[in-house]
């Protein structure tokens, strides 16, 4: 029988079915409800020190719908956590006294100063937090204190701040990275420089969910008006899957060894399958969990369990990155088909050194002619 059973940067998971940092763990309460069905790690909702200066607003989601009625996309213009870190502290110790085996992870924010992030981490590992979740990512809120997205878009920031954790920090972190860039491999590849045990990837995509016709105002709407927000669910799935290829290649050639949580409209055991065949180690449930309800994770482990025995896959880590290999260019696709279809004609194709410029374009429009 498969095992989902897996150890990621020295913590060990039942499985790798993580909750991502948002509303399913915005408190003790949740938490400890996701840890008794099941799931193999929670990442608890991001917090900061002063969480004065963190204000909600309602409402703060916005759903797109299929034909069918199911919710295929997910806005939310919701910012991290507004309770006090002082209560974070004490439930984070609660926490660990009710579930000592459970793998609590503290998902942190700062703004871009030294002291700020050194506290911050000091006293979380003093809660006894078993690693943490770097939130560079979070796409709308706090841009003016420099804050999320606008710090993980920096890769020297970014660098040097996974510097200051690295030197703070006694337990593993992962940067969580944004996908509200052009190449995602540039700020991965500097948070591993500085010093990241690993990365998480991605979080929401910055998007407008669209415009109410009746009264023209954008959605979601509080007093009149709005603010691009974070996009997540199902649709984004995926630009998650690109991105996750992007970075674990980057990995595999550059870091062997970081680890990589993969996370973006996963919904079932087969989302978690394609995320681990990318080259996830873990993968992360947040809106699903909004939808679906904690208990999700027992049919999301059936499910992966199933599509391992189908493959004689033993362990996560048979076919970790499996399908990897099979990414190429597209100039490389047009030479296999093309090689491919002579062979089939029986006609002769050109060697490696003459596939190039005008006249390879040539040959493979005469054999596409046939």
């Amino acid at each position: 029988m498969p095992t989902l059973a897996t150890t990621v940067d020295g913590l060990s998971l039942p499985n790798p079915f993580i909750i991502g940092s948002g509303p399913p763990g915005t408190n003790l309460n949740v938490i400890s409800k996701a840890f008794k069905e099941g799931w193999g790690a929670v990442i608890a909702k991001t917090v900061s020190l002063d969480a004065s200066k963190v204000v909600n607003v309602s409402p703060r989601y916005a759903k797109l719908l299929a034909n069918s009625g199911e919710v295929i996309g997910w806005e939310n213009i919701e910012l991290i956590s507004d309770r006090p870190f002082k209560i974070w502290e004490e439930e984070f110790k609660k926490c660990k006294d009710q579930f000592p085996t459970g793998v609590l992870i503290a998902s942190v924010m700062e703004e871009y100063r030294k002291d700020a992030w050194i506290e911050i981490i000091q006293r979380c590992e003093a809660a006894g937090v078993d690693g943490f979740e770097l939130n560079f990512s979070c796409p709308h809120g706090l841009p003016e204190r420099k804050m999320g997205a606008a710090m993980g878009q920096d890769p020297e920031i970014l660098e040097e701040v996974c510097g200051w954790v690295k030197a703070a920090a006694t337990k593993p972190f992962w940067a969580k990275m944004t996908p509200n860039i052009t190449h995602i491999e540039d700020p991965s590849r500097a948070a591993l420089r500085g010093g990241a045990t690993g990365l998480s990837g991605i979080n929401t995509i910055r998007s407008v969910m669209g415009v109410n016709l009746d009264t023209l105002r954008p959605e979601p709407t509080v007093e009149g008006y709005t603010t691009p927000g974070g996009y997540s669910s199902r649709a984004v799935k995926p630009i998650a899957l690109r991105m996750v290829m992007e970075i674990a290649t980057m990995i595999r050639s550059e870091f062997p060894g970081r680890s990589l949580s993969g996370l973006g409209g996963i919904e079932s055991g087969r989302d978690a399958a394609e995320f681990i065949l990318l080259g996830a180690d873990t993968v992360q449930v947040c809106t699903g969990v909004m939808k679906f309800g904690y208990e999700c994770v027992k049919p999301m482990t059936e499910e992966l369990l199933a599509f391992m025995a189908k493959h004689n896959f033993a362990t996560l880590a048979d076919f970790k990155g499996k399908s990897l290999d099979y990414f190429t260019t597209h100039a490389d696709l047009v030479k296999r088909q093309t090689a491919r279809k002579a062979a089939a004609s029986g006609k002769s194709v050109k060697n490696d050194a003459e596939w190039k410029g005008d006249e390879f374009v040539k040959q493979s429009d005469a054999l596409a002619r046939g």
